[in-house]
């Protein structure tokens, strides 16, 4: 089977897919065959793509939006969550609590949401493949993102314990930790934020979108059947590990 059918008959939901990862993503799991909905704060997808809107960090919109996929879609096959926001680019000191829990609110809790409102479907029917977008911030901290370095680390470790959870459910659940991408998200970020990141990459560049929707889309594939509560690089060469 090639690529253009791998997805034949399945069913996504991807969060954040009004642009930047999550739009690609989305925009490759249909291009491949899947039915894909769409979850963001604005209800703009890819073309042939079912847009829903609400907020992440909510655990009710999140339910609302996966019982109207199953409605409208079928039972979800496939998630990738990739809502995210990066945060004022602010030193410790001066990142108000409001701030803190504004990331912490939509990078952390958002994905274990959304996490959790799958699985049960997932579980039952014995298969499921979830991708979850970390960042390369999550293993090695990023100045003046604080709150996004750690939303980060908890969405590598909430990771690694739910795959370890459903193991031997036939559901299998990775992360990936793209270094500096070149998305519309990049617009919340300092110049020198940006400039510090890049210059940490080896290849010289910051990631394309597509580049990491290709990653994406091979762990929400039958082809990855042996990986599970893993962390994938893409970054270019700046992880060491």
């Amino acid at each position: 089977m090639g690529n253009a059918e791998r997805f034949s008959g399945k069913v996504a939901l991807v969060t954040g897919a009004s642009s930047g990862i999550g739009e690609a993503a989305a925009r490759r799991l249909h291009d491949e065959g899947a039915r894909v909905a769409s979850f963001d704060l604005h209800a703009k997808a890819p073309e042939d793509v079912l847009a829903l809107s609400g907020d992440v960090s909510s655990s009710t919109d999140v339910e609302a939006a996966v019982a109207q996929v199953r409605r409208e879609l079928g039972p979800i096959d496939i998630l990738v969550c990739s809502a995210g926001v990066p945060g004022v680019s602010l030193a410790t000191v001066d990142v108000t609590d409001e701030e803190w829990r504004r990331v912490m609110a939509i990078d952390a809790d958002g994905v274990f949401f959304c996490n959790r409102a799958v699985l049960p479907g997932m579980i039952e029917r014995g298969y499921g493949r979830i991708v979850n977008v970390a960042s390369i911030a999550g293993k090695e901290g990023n100045p003046m993102a604080a709150a996004y370095s750690a939303a980060k680390a908890a969405v590598i470790a909430m990771t690694k314990s739910i795959g370890k959870d459903v193991a031997r459910s036939g559901v299998l659940v990775n992360c990936i930790a793209p270094a500096v991408i070149e998305t519309p998200m990049l617009g919340g970020m300092a110049d020198y934020h940006i400039e510090y990141m890049v210059e940490r990459i080896p290849l010289g560049r910051m990631g394309g979108a597509e580049e990491v929707a290709a990653l994406a889309c091979w762990l929400a594939s039958e082809e990855c059947s042996f990986s599970t509560g893993a962390t994938f690089d893409i970054s270019g060469g700046r992880a060491v590990y």
